[in-house]
């Protein structure tokens, strides 16, 4: 049983409604754009090609260091290297940096952060620590892709009826833009396709 306080903590998350439409929203677009193309090398050409790809996207000035950090942490994180040690340490050091540039995108950058601590707790089977850590991604940024790994933890630990509810609260007291992306995601995401046509 998911403990009582957690589920409190985003109950009132997702009652305050603060929303953004994407998580990318936030980025620079040449770092989206950058983004894309790292994950299109990940998908088409494995991972030693999207680490390459990472490497000259920084060189060419088209990631910065936090945004390199956070795509060689989804490169360590895939299904196809699995090296979560590595995937850690690559959510440590891009949270420092995000710290230590600070900015308008110190907020956005943790969130990221957040997320990817609880890709690697999901992935090990540890689903309370991973609800945690994408409830912290959610606070601090609040988006279609961090309130679907929520409710993909949710439903994970058994927690069907917290994540209907939620859902039900999104569906009727968030903007139709973010309510729509959220059910693009769930089209899109095998671990959640219980809440499909809920």
């Amino acid at each position: 049983m998911i403990a009582r306080h957690l589920l409190e903590r985003l109950h009132r998350a997702v009652q305050r409604g603060e929303v953004y439409l994407a998580p990318t929203d936030s980025l620079p677009s040449h770092e989206r754009a950058a983004a894309a193309e790292v994950a299109r090398a990940l998908r088409e050409e494995g991972p030693e090609a999207a680490r390459e790809t990472i490497a000259s996207l920084h060189a060419a000035g088209s990631l910065g260091d936090v945004a390199r950090v956070s795509a060689l942490h989804v490169v360590a994180a895939s299904p196809a290297v699995r090296d979560y040690a590595e995937a850690c340490r690559m959510a440590d050091l891009q949270e420092y940096l995000a710290l230590q540039e600070g900015g308008s995108q110190l907020l956005p950058r943790l969130a990221s952060a957040d997320r990817h601590r609880g890709v690697v707790a999901f992935l090990m089977g540890h689903h309370t620590v991973a609800l945690d850590w994408f409830s912290r991604a959610f606070e601090r940024e609040r988006t279609a892709e961090n309130l679907g790994n929520v409710l993909a933890t949710l439903l994970a630990t058994g927690e069907r009826a917290e994540a209907h509810d939620l859902l039900a609260t999104v569906r009727s007291a968030f903007p139709a833009g973010f309510a729509s992306d959220l059910e693009r995601r769930i089209a899109a995401d095998d671990d959640l396709r219980e809440l499909r046509g809920a």
